[in-house]
């Protein structure tokens, strides 16, 4: 049996790990590096495997970085099928259709300006992908993959659909537990269960994301939140929230209907969802109440809608997200991506982020070299557009909405797994990781590099 990291090895994106066990070979996860302009040739580079020797693949979620090299895999010959949760399933779609359009639009403008670049892959590529999705997996509910080799999804609470995948391996007389985490949820979310790994596994590949440090309560960051909408709505600006279009929109979705109707905003608060792909995914949440808290599945199966605010507006048309510019305060606004690397956000940042009436808020993890990571570090101005824009606006940081597990929840979640060899860390920067390693016990704790493979 062995065990090879192809992503997210010393880093946060790309997720791809390879299992070989009886002649199988199975990959988990294949996801996009992300982060500065440099990745693209990380993310064109040969995958460190032969994708036409991958039988089957366990896609823990729905991610960029988790499912976004999908259709670059099928492209170079990936035959196999993808296994994954039905809420994944759809997610996946919506993901890798868009990411094929921003490759596609990409290398278009790039061949305006004389340039022979071609698209990682195109919306082809992206259907070829969807349809290599096969058998959908149910939490707790053990599958065959091959003849001594079962996988089981447990819920990992990170995104709708998300799982840790537990494979049973069993090759000459030897068996094996190994666990891999997925990207671990927070404890206490609004939407989604808890995470659940199970019990007794022998190797564990774990996330490490915020190994270093916890995120506020979500009960503090719901009012920072109110707190920071009601000061700029005072002073006349707009809020800008760069949104990762899955869950964690909802979420903040689901904070600006509890906060209207507990009266701590404005009834007539004016929203504007400003993403197509985010729009299509919340109509998703709809279609999996079976992912989602009791309470909320309540909701959606009595007709109330949990993001449905008076003032919500969604603008898929890029002609009706260009007529925000003209909306000069008093609104909030959420736009893709996260991490301000493309998308409509950057546009609204553009016109917001001069403007020290205004508000920024970023809810989620900001990679080093994004655009996010410099306005959360204090940049005073920065690059967009070909222009300088400085930085005005008042910036917040409200982790508490984070869908990764933080440094107290990450340690719990590896204490109920009762490992019983050893732990490999990836997706994490080097302090966070090592924080994490210390506290596990570094004796049993690897820090696997980039294709390095361990024998199990």
């Amino acid at each position: 049996m062995k065990l090879s990291f192809h992503g997210a090895a010393r880093g946060v994106t790309g997720s791809c790990h390879l299992v070989e066990c009886a002649g199988r070979k199975i990959l988990v996860d294949c996801g996009m590096f992300q982060g500065p302009r440099e990745i693209e040739e990380e993310n064109a580079a040969p995958f460190g495997f032969s994708p036409g020797q991958i039988d089957v693949l366990l896609l823990t979620h729905a991610h960029l970085d988790h499912c976004g090299r999908l259709p670059l895999l099928v492209k170079r010959g990936f035959r196999g099928k993808v296994i994954a949760t039905s809420a994944t399933h759809d997610l996946a779609r919506l993901v890798m259709l868009d990411s094929a359009y921003l490759h596609e639009e990409a290398a278009k403008r790039a061949q305006r300006h004389g340039k022979s670049d071609q698209p990682l892959y195109d919306t082809m590529d992206a259907l070829d992908a969807v349809d290599r999705f096969g058998q959908t997996a149910d939490y707790g509910q053990p599958m065959d993959l091959f003849p001594g080799i079962t996988a089981t999804f447990f819920d990992a609470g990170h995104i709708l659909g998300s799982a840790s995948i537990l494979l049973e391996l069993n090759e000459d007389g030897r068996t094996r537990r190994l666990l891999f985490s997925g990207d671990i949820g927070p404890r206490n979310r609004l939407l989604l269960n808890d995470p659940a790994p199970p019990k007794g596994a022998d190797v564990v590949v774990m996330e490490s994301t915020y190994g270093d440090r916890d995120h506020r309560p979500i009960g503090s960051s719901l009012e920072e939140l109110n707190a920071a909408i009601r000061g700029t709505l005072r002073r006349g600006g707009n809020v800008i929230i760069p949104t990762f279009a899955l869950e964690r929109t909802q979420e903040i979705l689901f904070a600006l209907h509890r906060g209207v109707d507990e009266g701590a905003l404005p009834k007539s608060l004016p929203v504007y969802l400003d993403s197509p792909m985010a729009i299509s995914a919340t109509r998703l949440f709809g279609r999996h109440p079976e992912a989602l808290r009791p309470e909320i599945a309540e909701m959606i199966h009595a007709g109330r809608d949990p993001f449905g605010l008076p003032g919500l507006k969604v603008t898929r048309e890029a002609a009706d997200s260009m007529k925000l510019n003209d909306v000069h305060g008093g609104a909030v606004v959420m736009a893709g991506s996260g991490m301000c690397t493309g998308g409509r956000v950057r546009h609204h940042l553009r016109h917001n982020l001069p403007n020290p009436d205004s508000t920024v808020i970023f809810i989620g993890f900001a990679a080093e070299g994004t655009p996010a990571r410099a306005i959360v570090d204090g940049a005073t101005e920065l690059s967009m557009f070909g222009k300088s824009v400085p930085v005005r606006a008042t910036v917040h940081t409200i982790n508490g909405f984070s869908a990764h597990a933080g440094r107290t929840d990450l340690l719990d979640w590896h204490a109920r797994t009762a490992v019983r060899e050893r732990t490999f860390l990836v997706h994490g920067e080097e302090d966070p990781m090592k924080a994490l390693a210390d506290a596990l016990g570094p004796a049993r704790v690897d820090r696997p590099r980039p294709h390095q493979s361990f024998e199990l």
